[in-house]
């Protein structure tokens, strides 16, 4: 009796698990594609390379205590044509880069604008300061460890300035 009570209750589950497998089957056929993803949040704000912009500008204030809900690192108050601008250098600096960013010093400051909690950000991509170019900033927006713009070449070209014959072309 037992037997016969399992066939009979296992009938109506194999058919909805059947027809359970068909739906989850046909559910992705009439999907639609998904539209062109966007850069999420990630560990930070979303940096858009297409609105790039450059700032030139005189320090008046380097902000390095953290406040809650802006991006984690230094930061540089700048006067610009646009008013006063937070821009996010990041964590990663060098100590020489970090000496020369006195109030008053010119500075010129490449990234692109964001805004996170309500508040504007200019996320630098290219900082110049004291004649010195660097990268904080991947093309992506991934902030990397201080590069003086450059400085993978400049050591190859003296090398090769040094082992090449007087006049010939590089």
């Amino acid at each position: 009796m037992s037997c016969s009570r399992s066939m009979k209750t296992a009938g109506p589950i194999a058919g909805l698990l059947t027809g359970l497998l068909f739906a989850v089957l046909a559910a992705p056929l009439g999907a639609q594609t998904a539209p062109e993803s966007l850069p999420g949040p990630g560990f930070g704000p979303a940096y858009d390379a297409a609105h790039e912009i450059t700032l030139n500008g005189t320090i008046q204030e380097v902000v390095t205590r953290h406040a809650i809900g802006s991006p984690a690192g230094m930061h540089l108050l700048v006067a610009g044509p646009q008013g006063l601008v937070d821009a996010h250098v990041g964590p990663f600096l060098s100590n020489e880069t970090k000496a020369a960013l006195l109030t008053g010093a010119p500075v010129q400051i490449v990234g692109a604008m964001s805004l996170l909690h309500g508040r504007d950000y200019l996320l630098a991509r290219l900082l110049t300061v004291g004649g010195r170019t660097v990268t904080l900033r991947s093309e992506h927006g991934l902030p990397v460890h201080e590069r003086i713009a450059g400085a993978a070449h400049s050591g190859r070209e003296h090398q090769i300035s040094k082992t090449a014959p007087a006049g010939s072309q590089l």
